[in-house]
């Protein structure tokens, strides 16, 4: 048996993967441990789930990976920053002492850390409070650690794109802000072997092409991406020709150059400068001020960029490697509307993204290119992945609580809840979010990825007219622009949207059918901007963005049967086996994990209902004192 674990940590979305015989076992984001939105900091309870998953210790891996090389980045900032000197001077004072300290010796940090987390194991596991820790320490001491081993930042990207996908052969694209060097890559998977054949290189990124357009949008770079993509179809893509002819040359074969002249994200502390203002004609938009038509043209036209390099990326994949089969990874994968395109274009037979697609992905992806690089050849004996299916599981990687967990983290806060089995749960929830009630819905393992797919979800009625603006200003807390998107049972999908392939995992956007919309009244269709939100568009109002869009998820019996049982009984009772579902959080918070979170999201929203596995807490049910505690913490964190 070979146990491999993969980290990624120290920039954004810090994470752990552990990988068994090939077989991915667990994978979690540290986030989700320690409450805060995209964790950078060593992922040291996510490596702690993942060994309790996999039933071991450090000491029983025969491998830690690291998802990228820290010295060839090192390599990269010394020779942006001696290239543009002295411009951005203080961004390289600032940056100096951290990797002096830490980040070029990460080798030792990494034992450093493993050794803790070792201490910690042996003091739990054998009940060693009262032993002198001095004790311990020499164990650990005399422990030897397992082989660490670097991959690079793309290949990491590509091996969590590629091994995990349900093909043995395939075109691998992964674009992202940078790793390394790197900020795009093309690679070709066969079988076990991921053969490099194209790259774009730092600051040449479409990654950080669509942040600088994000930052100067008023959103936060590597959080706000998903708004920028939201707020585009409110918008005109007025400002393409200007993008093309200043900021990016774009080649047929999709490789491109930034001009660098307008950016700053090389050497300083902000995305972009003065001249590129000057070429909008406005500054930066304030952090969280209103949006205006100026925002929303700029996400209309950096979108359509986006979707143009993707595309003719693509295409230069698919005529580097004549394969029928795309896999992808890195941020920019998570553009749904881009995948959507690609996927509308017929350009491939079938296309995979890696759910996990960000740098959380890479701790998985790590392990896997270790093991079938290094650790493999010894396994004649290994399975042979199913071309039916992926080897993601569904995503559901993460932390699982059963009934008897559930139900004491209830009676700790004295809430009163009621049990009801399956078939009863699954009734009296669809009569309830038939009534324009919205769920909480906590069951399974969690999700690994940025993605909420029925297990961490909050679940809505899609034919009500104003669950949208509620869900979002009343639940989420968030921008009343955001668009929800539909879990439809997978057999149906075809019947309600435009698409021509599953989307378990959400990453696919796809129209709703012609049959299925509404012409517009002259006074609905003469609202422009973020009213534009009010129109009623189609039968299924809150699923169904401005543009007639909606991003998909396929649900699939076999691999959520819970959260399809769901659906079925919803069909049952109204005739559309769909439901919106979002991410079990709010904003400004990663999703819950535990049914502590749960609670405190359910108690300090407006959340009707909140199901965890067969137990159900009704809002009005519940003491006021507990109600008014839960909102002074989300307050304050606030």
């Amino acid at each position: 048996m070979t146990a491999i674990l993969g980290i990624s940590a120290f920039y954004h979305d810090s994470a752990a993967a552990i990988v068994v015989n090939g077989k991915v076992i667990a994978a979690a984001q540290q986030e989700r441990y320690s409450r805060i939105k995209h964790d950078a900091s060593f992922p040291k309870e996510a490596i702690s789930y993942c060994l309790i998953q996999a039933n071991m210790s450090i000491k029983d891996l025969d491998a830690v990976v690291f998802y990228d090389k820290p010295l060839l980045k090192f390599e990269r900032l010394l020779e942006t920053f001696l290239g543009n000197a002295p411009r951005g001077f203080r961004a390289f004072a600032r940056a100096m002492p951290i990797w002096l300290k830490e980040k070029l010796y990460l080798k030792s940090l990494l034992r450093r850390e493993l050794r803790a987390l070792l201490f910690e194991q042996i003091k739990t596991s054998e009940n060693l409070e009262q032993v002198d820790v001095s004790v311990i320490k020499k164990r650990v001491k005399a422990t030897k650690l397992p082989q660490l081993y670097f991959t690079e930042h793309h290949q990491s990207h590509a091996a969590a794109a590629f091994y995990p996908s349900p093909f043995t052969s395939a075109a691998v694209v992964c674009l992202d802000g940078v790793g390394e060097w790197a900020s795009s890559s093309i690679w070709r998977g066969e079988n076990s072997e991921l053969v490099p054949l194209a790259e774009i290189h730092f600051p040449h990124s479409l990654g950080l092409l669509y942040s600088a357009f994000t930052y100067f949008c008023g959103f936060k770079v590597n959080s706000g991406e998903y708004k920028l993509m939201g707020l585009a179809p409110y918008g005109k893509p007025k400002y393409v020709d200007i993008i093309k002819e200043k900021l990016v040359h774009i080649r047929d074969d999709g490789s491109f150059t930034l001009d660098m002249q307008y950016f700053d994200f090389a050497v300083g502390s902000r995305m972009t400068n003065a001249k590129f203002a000057a070429l909008f004609n406005t500054d930066p938009h304030p952090f969280d001020a209103p949006i205006t038509q100026v925002q929303m043209d700029l996400a209309s036209s950096i979108q359509v960029i986006t979707e143009e390099i993707v595309l003719k990326i693509a295409a230069h994949a698919k005529a580097l490697t004549a394969c029928s089969n795309l896999c992808l990874a890195g941020g920019v994968a998570l553009n749904c509307v881009a995948n959507g395109k690609l996927l509308a274009s017929g350009m491939f037979e079938n296309i995979w993204v890696q759910p996990a697609a960000g740098d959380a992905g890479s701790a998985l992806g790590g392990a896997l290119q270790v093991w079938h690089s290094v650790f493999k050849d010894k396994h004649q004996d290994t399975a042979v992945q199913d071309e039916q299916c992926d080897g993601m599981q569904g995503a559901y990687l993460g932390d699982e609580f059963n009934d008897e967990a559930i139900i004491k983290a209830c009676e700790s806060q004295d809430l009163p809840f009621e049990l009801l089995n399956d078939q009863a749960l699954y009734s009296h929830i669809s009569e309830q979010l038939a009534q324009d009630k919205v769920v909480g819905w906590f069951q399974g393992r969690m999700e690994f990825g940025p993605r909420a797919l029925g297990n961490r979800s909050i679940l809505g009625d899609p034919r009500s007219a104003n669950m949208q603006s509620q869900m979002n200003l009343k639940i989420k807390q968030r921008e009343s622009f955001r668009p929800f998107a539909p879990a439809v049972l997978a057999e149906d999908a075809a019947k309600w949207f435009d698409l021509s392939a599953t989307s378990p995992y959400m990453l696919m956007v796809a129209n709703v059918r012609e049959e299925h919309r509404l012409v517009q009244e002259t006074s609905a269709s003469a609202l422009t901007g973020l009213e534009q939100v009010n129109n009623i568009r189609s039968k299924l109002p809150a699923i169904t963005h401005v543009d007639y869009s909606a991003r998909v998820q396929t649900v699939h019996e076999n691999i959520n049967p819970r959260f399809y049982a769901l659906l079925s009984e919803f069909k049952r009772l109204t005739n559309i086996g769909m439901l919106i579902n979002t991410s079990f959080n709010v904003r400004g918070e990663p999703p819950v994990r535990s049914p502590q979170d749960a609670i405190r999201c359910f108690l300090a929203t407006d959340m009707d209902i909140l199901v965890m596995c067969n137990t159900v807490l009704y809002k009005t049910q519940q003491p006021a004192l507990a109600i008014e505690r839960a909102k002074r913490v989300r307050f304050a964190k606030d």
